[in-house]
């Protein structure tokens, strides 16, 4: 990696403050990990959770 330059990516969440309860966030029904991964990400871009 070249002097200076930042690493791809490093996002930061933060779920300090969130009183949601999985069941808010992922539903009640069982759901595969690709799922479970877009509904996360849902969640961090709607409550702005997420840094860099």
């Amino acid at each position: 990696m070249a002097k200076g330059k930042k690493a791809f990516g490093g996002y930061a969440i933060n779920f300090k403050g969130c009183h949601d309860t999985m069941t808010a966030v992922f539903g009640d029904k069982p759901i595969g990990p690709s799922e479970m991964t877009k509904k996360l990400w849902v969640y961090v871009k709607r409550k702005k959770l997420a840094g860099k």
